[in-house]
């Protein structure tokens, strides 16, 4: 059978986005649906049905579905995780307890750390030991295991961590311990970490495996629940989830692996972005996605995302390279992100001292802004932009939501401009640009903080508020060109769509390169392989679309962390030359120096298998002349802080914008899911497949 359309669903903290393509024509529909915290399956199978109902299609002819989805970050902020189990090696039962030494704010004597991810009575000390080579130098104590399998089914556990010192090296005690849980507790879920992130630092192997464990029953019920509506609904097309390396699995790879997936949703924002600047000539990108909740940045190197693993997910889920402590570390590949409590729902208020802030707390999608007019009571920032006329009541979401003006000016008067002695207008612009102020902040941690000047890149902004705030910080930042794509409120839901399949691997092998074994090195390079191809061609993957991304972590003999060096196809030896001279020169970028006398060793390999899946492609604009008065829709007053208050703003219809289009700001640019500004002394034209390319005039 001969399928037509992709689908795409990213659900959202306040919406939950849908796009379908047609694969012949390249022509998109999308649709936007108010997520539903409670059980976000509601809003995804919302999402669906309403988008199939416009485009008049049927779901047999959907072939291929991705989802984005929070659900397993959700689980674990909310410590709603399955009720766990946890087996260690002797003596180090407290490992969950005692966790790290460090803290976020190092001063800071009040700070608590994240709560035991399984509390102590559920962790159990077993008598083995490895050494640091693997050699056995205890045997494993199969009875304690019975003992601990016996109690643990006792507490009625759903799940069962199992991390043991060194098992990196050898993974012969996990293996065993596995099967005698299987045995005595054959309804239990179990994880080891020899499987799941089998590297050194055991406190970070044991966090990935228990979050992996815990979410473990949730993901499934979630997915299977999912899976059995679809297929039922007629769906015969494949189901795949996006994880936060920016790759997608199958829901049967991400029920049995759901760390891979905590940080699902974000991730799509950055390969859309990546995949963007491959088609447009860009390779240095800046990814800027704002919206409901939360506001993300990624960056783009040569064409290829920045990842890490020095990842947390706490008290809010945030990707960052060096880590801080507020959250459980989780040792996977993620898109290298910093996400701020900074979305359209974000809550401004005047705190004890008196000072104007805007969030973390956000209204989200229940009850949302006061001027959706849906229970809110707390201003926002959409309440404050539709207060400054950058956003019409009338056409909001293509007026399916007429937004109330008056409800939003009464809340900021009421809960900040009363307070604060000042004008409703002027607190407006100030919770706007408050916002801009933490969201440059993180785009320069993203960037200046990596070691990348911001000028080299082009920013491309999305999310359904992300149009509206991004001119002004593609200026603060003095980056030349600001992007935004066509259906920008939809734009991390067409990321889902555009990734291909992948499944990472990585093996601990700690040696000098002037030491190497390189045959060892190739020889573990070729296991992951075989692993790779044969899960990929399990999943219906044809042979010659399979290919792999090789990486070797490396440091300076005595370091405790390291960088990523890519190692080309080959054989390790011929390439350690040009790898050691790239490290140096990594060195020198991430930290300001770099010492080629000193020894250099490996830590640890890591391996993608890639699936490559054919590209939607972007779907061209007929060409006219520079006039776009065709799509002026009308001219309101709008307020610019640089023109020192209200001025006349000229709005234009996005759909009737033709390709080579120019226009001058102030100018408002508008469409079903966001809202685009451009500034005074900016203007904007339209490439051939209908980009918004907005840079500052010349003087």
């Amino acid at each position: 059978m001969t399928y037509l359309y992709r689908l795409g669903i990213d659900v959202g903290g306040t919406f939950t986005d849908a796009i379908l393509i047609n694969e012949a024509t390249g022509e998109t529909r999308i649709a936007k649906v108010p997520s539903t915290p409670k059980d976000p399956s509601i809003g995804f199978l919302k999402a669906i049905e309403r988008i199939l109902r416009e485009a008049d299609i049927k779901t047999e002819d959907v072939g291929y579905l991705v989802h984005g989805t929070t659900v397993a970050t959700n689980a674990i902020i909310e410590g709603n995780l399955a009720p766990t189990g946890f087996l260690t090696t002797e003596g180090f039962r407290d490992m969950l307890e005692i966790q790290r030494q460090i803290r976020p704010a190092l001063y800071d004597l009040l700070f608590e750390k994240p709560r035991p991810l399984v509390p102590r009575y559920r962790c159990y000390g077993i008598p083995e030991r490895l050494g640091p080579s693997g050699q056995v130098l205890t045997t494993l104590d199969e009875s304690a295991v019975v003992k601990a399998a016996h109690e643990l089914k006792q507490e009625g556990v759903e799940a069962i961590a199992v991390c043991y010192l060194f098992s990196f090296r050898n993974p012969a005690h996990e293996k065993r311990t596995r099967e005698i849980l299987q045995q005595i507790f054959p309804e239990a879920v179990i994880s080891i970490s020899s499987d799941v992130a089998p590297e050194i630092r055991e406190y970070f192997r044991a966090s990935t495996t228990v979050i992996n464990a815990g979410v473990q029953p949730l993901v499934g019920r979630y997915l299977s629940n999912i899976e059995k509506r679809l297929r039922g609904a007629g769906l015969k097309g494949e189901l795949l989830i996006m994880q936060s390396s920016g790759g997608v699995l199958t829901f049967e790879a991400a029920r049995t692996k759901p760390v891979f997936m905590v940080e699902s949703g974000p991730a799509a924002g950055v390969i859309v972005s990546a995949h963007l600047g491959r088609v447009l000539g860009f390779d240095n990108v800046m990814s800027f996605d704002m919206g409901g909740t939360t506001a993300k940045a990624g960056l783009i190197e040569h064409g290829t995302p920045h990842i890490t693993k020095e990842y947390e997910v706490g008290t809010a889920a945030r990707a960052e390279r060096g880590a801080k402590g507020a959250g459980y570390p989780i040792r996977t590949p993620v898109i290298d992100l910093v996400e701020i409590g900074a979305g359209g729902g974000s809550i401004a208020w005047v705190d004890a001292g008196g000072m104007l802030r805007v969030g973390p707390h956000s209204a989200g999608a229940d009850p949302g802004p006061v001027c959706y007019g849906l229970g809110g009571t707390e201003p926002t920032i959409t309440d404050a932009n539709l207060v400054l006329h950058r956003l019409d009541a009338d056409h909001f979401l293509g007026g399916e939501i007429r937004l109330d003006e008056q409800a939003a000016y009464r809340a900021i008067k009421e809960k900040c401009a009363d307070p604060l002695g000042l004008g409703v207008v002027e607190v407006a612009i100030g919770i706007v640009e408050i916002a801009n102020t933490a969201m440059i902040n993180a785009a320069r941690r993203i960037s200046v903080q990596r070691g990348h000047d911001p000028r080299d890149f082009v920013l491309v902004a999305f999310g359904g508020a992300g149009p509206l705030h991004a001119n002004r910080l593609a200026a603060e930042l003095e980056i030349p060109t600001l992007l935004v794509p066509v259906s920008p409120g939809t734009t991390s839901a067409m990321g889902l769509l555009v990734t291909d399949l992948k499944h990472d691997y990585s093996a601990t092998l700690i040696q000098r390169t002037d030491r190497l074994d390189a045959e060892a090195v190739n020889r573990r390079f070729r296991e992951m392989e075989d692993r790779g191809r044969k899960a990929l061609l399990g999943e219906g993957m044809e042979g010659a679309r399979i290919g792999f991304e090789r990486q070797v972590e490396m440091r300076y003999v005595g370091q405790s962390y390291e960088l990523p060096v890519p190692l080309p196809d080959g054989k390790v030896e011929d390439a350690l030359d040009g790898m050691l001279r790239q490290f140096h020169e990594e060195h020198e970028r991430a930290y300001g120096f770099a010492a080629p006398a000193e020894p250099v060793e490996f830590v640890t390999l890591r391996l993608t298998a890639v699936g490559g899946i054919a590209k939607p492609k972007l779907r061209e604009l007929p060409r006219r002349d520079r006039d776009v008065s065709a799509a002026r829709r009308a001219v309101r007053k709008v307020y610019f802080a640089e023109s020192g208050g209200f001025v006349d703003c000229p709005s234009y219809d996005r759909y009737k914008l033709a390709a080579d289009g120019v226009i001058d700001g102030p100018a408002i640019v508008e469409e079903m899911d966001s809202t685009t500004v451009i500034h005074p002394g900016f203007g904007a034209a339209v490439d051939r497949y209908g980009n918004l390319l907005i840079r500052a005039n010349k003087k």
